[in-house]
């Protein structure tokens, strides 16, 4: 917190009554208000930028640091994310994407909601403070995502709402993922967004698929944002109806288009920002995280100043912040310095007027998360034996059935199948798999929901997991009931996690042992174990990217998103609100 004296103490050096704490030197600053590149010294006292000056003007100071030949940005601004798609607690987490220049998350905890509720998310704001990465977490509309099409372990309606708004760490509404709600008019939707405009705080969206008539509804209930871009004429359509795009580095087969559509443009948006969203631990080790997203989308052909202004100017006006976001007297001092500037190579950071990291690393190790006993033994499901996860189509002992089917992977659509029914279980056809959803929350019957797939090959074994967006179920893939009966105990064993089985037995298990979600080992442990266990997956799956990857496994349980996802309550469709029973058959087979 900046106090008056420490702001009496800037003016000072800035008039040159005082030296500064300390002056950094040499270096050419991005000025994301003009979009020109400059020499200048910088000055800072206390937590805060004193003065931005011609080189040489001034020399005294405490300390000075030679910044020849680097370029010095604000600190960058995640606009959307969920620390535990990456696995790791807010400490582990700011440890590793501020030594590559995130000074600024917004944090929505709608994982961990889902799991525990509001207590999950009081949980994440505790564990966010004193940090130098600030974190303003966004209050979780979606708990759960998609209601009376999935039980999650927990339900926040408008009273909650209202409840996290009034917590200063609060920046907003976490996005608004029940569309159809929305576009119904549904008390529970209108209620959340009226708690969020009533805050002044924003109102963050999750507008997949929405075009035309139902896009400009959403934006009229009182979404503003959006970050569900699938393609440049999506992405255009929500830019014209006055929604801050947030383009997110975890769906990089869209972003050469999204590049050529901004270039297009007679100058850069601002409603446009940037974000990872998602990003699994040993893809956030290896990349540093936002700074990798914006070096992909310079390679990209987008100039270097306009990817930098997404992620700190752009990113401060949306947060409604006058603080961050450029280097100016005034400013907090939160600064990264590149030695690599199309590259968005980071080599050092400063948060609160101080160097904080160098080279990609901290220098001081973060503490361990702590607080944890409400988070554990949240996998309330017995263990399973592998007839659990037979597909039995209603009413049919033997014979032949059509059944529907989940088609595709991440993009998905209704499909069907014929398939062979013998003592009342149906043989898995060629070029299918089974997806099971079990319940694993406790609040109802945990048994398998077992459902057809035609999108994801033929798994020669079993990928298990309780990271299922978002009603985070404990969901299956595979198409042998020992092998996924194998991935399922092993999670139902130690607490939740990701699980991989072949030959009837688990060959690497991931324990997240908090909420099923989160890991409590250090970060570079938990990305190795995690590497481990996706190569684990690579033998067992055959992968057709962009969609059929394996983040598709995790998020193939969407049911807020059009087209069959499949939950603990059946298949549902967030699109149409329908809800079916995988096994009830849908038409009599042909002969």
């Amino acid at each position: 917190m900046i106090t008056a004296q420490v702001r009496r103490a800037a003016v000072a050096a800035a008039r040159g009554d005082a030296p500064f704490d300390l002056l950094l030197t040499g270096g050419t600053v991005v000025d994301t208000a003009l979009g020109e590149l400059r020499p200048a010294d910088i000055g800072i006292t206390g937590g805060l930028i004193a003065s931005v000056h011609p080189p040489g003007a001034r020399t005294d100071a405490v300390e000075t640091h030679d910044l020849s030949g680097r370029f010095v940005t604000p600190g960058f601004v995640d606009s959307h994310l969920h620390f535990e798609s990456s696995f790791m607690a807010p400490a582990d987490y700011a440890s590793v994407v501020v030594s590559h220049g995130t000074t600024t998350a917004v944090w929505d905890p709608h994982e961990l909601a889902n799991v525990l509720g509001v207590p999950g998310v009081r949980w994440a704001v505790e564990q966010s403070r004193g940090l130098d990465l600030r974190v303003l977490v966004a209050a979780p509309s979606c708990v759960p995502s998609a209601p009376g099409l999935e039980l999650a372990g927990a339900e926040i309606g408008p009273a909650e709402m209202a409840e996290m708004l009034s917590w200063p760490e609060v920046s907003g509404v976490a996005e608004v993922m029940d569309m159809a709600g929305v576009l119904s008019g549904s008390p529970r939707m209108e209620g959340i967004v009226a708690a969020g405009m009533a805050s002044g705080k924003n109102v963050n969206g999750h507008a997949r698929d929405l075009t035309g008539a139902a896009l400009q509804a959403y934006a009229a209930a009182g979404v503003t944002s959006d970050h569900e871009i699938m393609g440049p004429e999506d992405f255009l359509q929500k830019l014209r109806a006055g929604l801050t795009v947030e383009l997110r580095g975890s769906h990089d087969a869209v972003l050469p288009g999204m590049v050529a559509a901004i270039n297009a443009l007679p100058g850069l948006p601002p409603t446009l920002v940037a974000c990872t969203d998602d990003i699994f631990p040993d893809e956030l080790m290896a990349t540093g995280g936002l700074r990798d997203t914006l070096a992909r989308l310079v390679g990209h052909g987008l100039p270097p100043v306009h990817a930098i202004r997404m992620a700190t100017l752009n990113a401060a006006l949306r947060l409604k912040r006058d603080d961050i976001g450029l280097l100016g007297p005034g400013r907090l001092a939160e600064i990264a310095v590149l030695s690599d500037l199309p590259g968005m190579v980071v080599e050092r950071v400063y948060a609160g007027g101080r160097l904080v990291a160098r080279d990609g690393a901290m220098l001081t190790p973060p503490p361990r998360p702590a607080g944890t006993e409400g988070l554990r033994n949240t996998v309330r499901v017995p263990p399973q034996a592998p007839e659990a996860f037979a597909l039995r189509p209603r009413g049919v002992s033997d014979g032949r059935v059509r059944l529907p089917v989940v088609g595709g992977a991440r993009v998905v659509h209704w499909a069907e199948a014929e398939v062979d029914v013998s003592g009342g279980v149906a043989a898995v056809p060629e070029g299918h798999a089974l997806i099971a959803v079990l319940h694993r929350h406790g609040r109802r019957c945990p048994l398998p929901v077992v459902c057809l797939a035609n999108g994801w090959g033929e798994p020669r074994g079993a990928i298990a997991t309780t990271i299922s967006h978002d009603n985070h179920n404990l969901l299956v893939i595979g198409r042998d009931g020992h092998d996924m009966a194998a991935a399922a105990n092993a999670l139902i064993s130690c607490g939740g996690g990701m699980a991989v089985a072949e030959g009837g037995v688990a060959a690497s298990v991931l324990p997240l042992p908090l909420a099923g979600l989160l890991a409590e080992t250090p970060p570079a442990e938990t990305a190795a174990a995690f590497a481990r266990l996706r190569a684990a997956a690579d033998r067992v799956m055959d992968w057709s990217p962009p969609y059929r990857v394996f983040r598709g496994v995790t998020g193939i349980s969407l049911a807020c998103n059009p087209g069959p996802h499949p939950t603990d309550l059946g298949l549902s469709d967030g699109g149409t609100g329908l809800l079916r029973d995988p096994a009830d058959p849908v038409a009599a087979a042909t002969p």
